[in-house]
């Protein structure tokens, strides 16, 4: 069963539009990178809710099973985003779940 990994950044003020798309770039590697993901896509929010709590970008990354982001977690390719990541961020919330049918 496939599974799902849901992340939003909150980057810093300090951080650039430059820093950002590069970062962004990094991230959109990782799935050539990595065995085991099936599917990357990220996008701005723009939610007229008002609810997103500073959290600007979202990733949503599909992995095969929960055994392939067992092993993306301490890849060295993860951990070096994650390294780099850091430093530009305010705040980031994780959320991984697999997918459930909609009920009609």
């Amino acid at each position: 069963m496939s599974l799902r990994h849901l992340v939003l950044f909150r980057f810093k003020p300090t951080a650039t539009a430059q820093e950002v798309a590069g970062l962004i770039e990094q991230f959109g590697r990782l799935p050539r990178e990595i065995p085991g993901i099936l599917g990357f896509e990220h996008g701005l929010d723009n939610s007229p809710e008002g609810l997103a709590k500073g959290f600007t970008h979202a990733f949503l990354v599909t992995f095969e099973n929960a055994a392939a982001r067992d092993a993306y977690l301490p890849h060295l390719a993860h951990k070096a985003f994650v390294e780099r990541v850091g430093p530009s961020l305010d705040d980031v919330l994780v959320i991984d779940y697999a997918p459930q049918a909609a009920v009609r």
